[in-house]
């Protein structure tokens, strides 16, 4: 009950109403205390008429006057004369006099709370105006034990009253919450559920009903979203299914691009001219379309194992690099240089951290002789006291805008035409095997340069395989 939305608000409007009925109470009571003595002073007024009437009363007439009234004395006060109308003895000295003409809303509520807390019987004097203009003043003497009594009965009265009510009141609104609040959100609650079970259904997407106004915004919220979601998975799949035909085309595309690879190696042996100028364009369409074909069969393919970490020698790697691509160089005009200090060593997978830097450095070489352009590609490396720092920096044209854009998203950031836009996301997820992170550092008409970050700090793996 109470970690359900209408049980707490059953308890909290019991309490709340039970807390207006404590604030309503202390004026309520304060007013009780008033009319009560007012009450005994129009008695004892009514009986100071019989003296009036006749001058002589006996004795027993005077005390049963006195009695029904519940006062000791009545003194009357007319035409700026004190009257002793009635008396009988007093039981003991006046501890407090309470004058009723002029007290205010705060002196009045101090004096009914003090009467509350005051449990002794004492002997008080009481003093007002007389009904009807009879007089000046009335005043009278009075004990307070009966007075306490009235008040406390009252109280419990109000108490009781309010206790009812409020228990009235928080079952009204605990119907109320149930069939307005709590049942249309067991209802999106449903529609969650079902949706959840099979998000595909368009069956399963939620239909606005609520009357309230806020809920009716969450219900086209989840609607909207439920929405786009369904779509997007619908997407995905038909993504999903594209990739698994692609992959298979690409599969069986590369072995036939394979053996036009191999025939395209004789014809380059042709005497005839016209078939060796145009045999070397041939063998570059097709060792791109093979490049294309293996790249997406590799990004189609399960991700990367984790990287096996140990401790290598960069200079030994980028010098495997820069050896590798040189036999790829076509002409005089682009140079490759290792500027990796000797016995700089780092913690990386050798073979990943090899491809992340081939792909650089080849990326780097055919920019440069795309661009028809004279240029350098250098590698270097750096350290500092949290991570290893690789960079890989070409004097060529610079990346286009569209390619920065999507630089590393596949299929969308060739930096080149005819580029696969493959290189770089692989080795973006390559870089963040090893906890780094692969970032273009500046690309403009000046060159383009690449930043591979790895941390030297080790996860607590690592430290226990070292």
């Amino acid at each position: 009950m109470l970690n359900t939305l209408s049980g707490r608000f059953l308890i909290l409007t019991t309490v709340f109403v039970m807390l207006a009925e404590v604030l309503i109470f202390v004026p309520s009571i304060a007013r009780y205390r008033i009319d009560y003595l007012h009450d005994r002073l129009e008695r004892a007024q009514i009986a100071s008429m019989a003296l009036l009437a006749d001058d002589m009363l006996d004795s027993d007439l005077e005390k049963e006057l006195l009695r029904n009234a519940q006062v000791f004395n009545v003194v009357l006060r007319r035409d700026e004369m004190r009257q002793l109308m009635l008396s009988s003895p007093i039981p003991e000295p006046i501890s407090n006099t309470y004058d009723l003409r002029d007290a205010g809303a705060a002196i009045l509520i101090r004096d009914a709370v003090k009467r509350l807390f005051t449990p002794e019987n004492q002997i008080v004097r009481v003093i007002g105006a007389p009904t009807q203009d009879a007089g000046l003043l009335i005043e009278v003497t009075m004990e307070t034990a009966p007075l306490r009594t009235a008040m406390i009965d009252y109280g419990l009265r109000i108490l009781l009253l309010s206790a009812v009510i409020s228990i009235v009141t928080a079952l009204l609104l605990f119907v109320a919450v149930r069939v307005f609040l709590v049942r249309p959100i067991k209802g999106v609650v449903g529609y969650m559920k079902r949706y959840a079970a099979a998000p595909e259904d368009a069956r399963g997407i939620i239909q606005p009903s609520a009357g309230v106004f806020e809920l009716r915004e969450a219900e086209e919220a989840l609607q909207q979203l439920q929405t786009e979601l369904t779509q997007l998975l619908k997407q995905r799949e038909r993504m999903a299914q594209l990739g698994g035909a692609v992959a298979k085309v690409s599969h069986d595309l590369r072995n036939i691009l394979t053996s036009a690879q191999l025939i395209t190696d004789r014809i380059e042996a042709s005497e005839d001219p016209s078939v060796r100028r145009l045999a070397p364009k041939l063998v570059n369409s097709i060792s791109r379309a093979v490049s294309l074909c293996e790249s997406t069969l590799a990004f189609g393919r399960a991700e990367e194992p984790p990287p096996a970490l140990r401790m290598v020698p960069l200079a030994t790697i980028a010098e495997d690099v820069i050896d590798s691509e040189r036999l790829a160089l076509s002409g005089e005009g682009v140079t490759l240089e290792n500027h990796v200090p000797e016995g700089l060593e780092l913690r990386a997978d050798p073979e990943q951290l090899f491809r992340v830097m081939m792909n650089l450095v080849r990326n780097a070489r055919q920019a440069l002789e795309t661009s028809h352009r004279t240029g350098s590609v250098v590698i270097t490396a750096r350290e500092d006291h949290d991570n290893w720092w690789i960079e890989v920096a070409d004097t060529g044209p610079g990346l286009p805008a569209k390619a920065r854009e999507n630089l590393f998203t596949p299929f969308r950031g060739g930096a080149r035409a005819g580029g696969s836009g493959l290189g770089l996301a692989i080795s973006s997820e390559l870089v963040r095997g090893h906890g780094g992170s692969l970032e273009l550092a500046e690309s403009g008409p000046d060159g383009t340069v690449f930043v591979i970050r790895l941390p030297r700090s080790m996860t607590a793996l690592e430290v226990t395989a070292a």
